[in-house]
């Protein structure tokens, strides 16, 4: 039997269709159950075959809010501290943040130098791929050595301790990213800026940057993501005072067992400041991942 060509294309559009579904469902079940186990008790959480339909399946509860002390409940005792809940987070936000200024600031000064001066010992391309071959290292090999330093140097348990790791395991992509950037914006705009009278740091802070803020964007938000989800370096140098979100969610467990309530609902507070941070920066973003798939 022929099949007409329109009745091809349809099947064609059909069958794309129909894999864009599966593959938005793939990825966005994990976040539904997350969601969805935020508001169940206990009893709901166990029961097999799962419960996945609020007000059909289960009730939906606020047990879990008021376990980990998000939500004042005079009647139910939480089972964590809601300090310390505050505490990580806070931590969590000054690291993401202090490491992202620091690795954005040194990373787009070196990038800059890459991009626009040869060097004569060596040159520019073996060392922006030494740079990136320090990222190359798997991070556990680094963790050892992190904490004879750190104990040495009494940066133990220390937001600036945290700040440093995320900052030296950030610097190499964003110098990496920023160089590409750097060199698609056309030298003779910062030449023509010279000719006025600006010196080479003023070209790049009143020409180059404004510029570039794109690709600033885009490896900021790369790089305050890595930073907010790191859990290897923060579960090794920190212990208390500097103990990070991703951690205290790692160690949410009660007599052995996990406690995937309490996890489902401070996942989704996890989430919140990285969405917050994700559509304030879309713009900036979306242009500055466009303009480097086009290099």
């Amino acid at each position: 039997m022929m099949i007409s060509k329109q009745a091809r294309q349809r099947l064609e559009l059909g069958l794309v269709y129909l894999i864009l579904i599966l593959v938005t469902v793939v990825m966005i079940s994990p976040i539904y159950w997350t969601f969805v186990t935020a508001f169940k008790e206990p009893r709901d959480a166990f029961t097999f075959p799962p419960k996945y339909l609020p007000f059909i399946q289960f009730k939906p509860s606020l047990f879990a809010w008021k376990d980990v002390g998000l939500i004042k409940d005079p009647t139910q005792r939480g089972t964590h501290d809601p300090t310390a809940i505050l505490n990580a987070l806070q931590n969590s936000v000054i690291i993401a943040l202090g490491s992202t200024l620091v690795s954005i600031v040194l990373g787009s000064l070196a990038a800059y130098g890459l991009a626009r001066f040869e060097f004569r010992r060596w040159k520019n391309r073996d060392i922006a791929f030494f740079i990136l071959s320090q990222r190359m290292l798997p991070p556990i090999v680094l963790v050892i050595p992190y904490f004879v330093l750190y104990n040495w140097l009494g940066l133990l348990d220390t937001r600036p301790g945290m700040i440093i790791a995320h900052t030296v395991a950030n610097l190499p992509f964003v110098v990496w990213i920023m160089r590409g950037f750097f060199r698609g914006i056309p030298q003779e705009l910062e030449e023509s800026a010279r000719v006025d009278g600006c010196s080479y740091f003023q070209a790049f802070c009143k020409i180059t940057l404004p510029l570039s803020l794109p690709g600033l964007a885009a490896t900021s938000a790369f790089t305050i993501v890595f930073s907010w989800n790191e859990l290897l370096f923060a579960t090794t140098l920190t212990f208390n005072r500097a103990k990070t979100f991703p951690t205290l969610i790692a160690g949410l467990t009660h007599s052995g067992a996990a406690l995937w309530w309490d996890i489902s609902a401070m996942l989704l507070l996890a989430l919140v400041p990285v969405f917050v941070f994700t559509i304030l920066l879309q713009r900036y973003i979306v242009t500055g991942l466009t303009l480097g798939a086009l290099k």
